[in-house]
């Protein structure tokens, strides 16, 4: 067996430190909205709002990623500001709607995923 070396490389060992930022240097307001959009964009795979997306539905993942996104998006929205809170809340509202349409049996207003934060959520 031979170690063989990927195409275009040299073999050594990459230069992590020059490829990524120094998290230090990462504002608060983005690490909360990339963790935000992560939650979302995983919460909408688990939907199965993706391409192929019964293949992926599992509204029981996806409850905990909007109960988790609600939570997040409740605690921060005063430290990142309204022109940031704003589209995640929009997100979050979208996200638990899709939620209650994809249930079979709906959760009663209130009782969905992160209603807890954010209040009934009516379509």
């Amino acid at each position: 067996m031979t170690d063989a070396v990927p195409a275009g490389s040299s073999g050594e060992n990459p230069d992590f430190d020059s490829m990524t930022r120094d998290i230090a240097d990462v504002p608060a307001v983005e690490v909360i909205t990339t963790v935000a959009v992560h939650l979302m964009s995983s919460a909408a795979v688990n939907l199965g709002l993706a391409e192929e997306g019964e293949e992926h539905k599992d509204l029981d993942e996806a409850r905990k990623l909007i109960h988790s996104l609600a939570g997040l998006v409740t605690a921060s929205a005063t430290e990142i500001g309204s022109y940031h809170a704003a589209p995640l809340r929009d997100g979050l509202k979208s996200l638990q709607l899709a939620f209650r349409e994809a249930s079979t049996v709906p959760d009663e207003p209130g009782q969905g995923p992160g209603e807890q934060y954010t209040g009934p959520v009516f379509g």
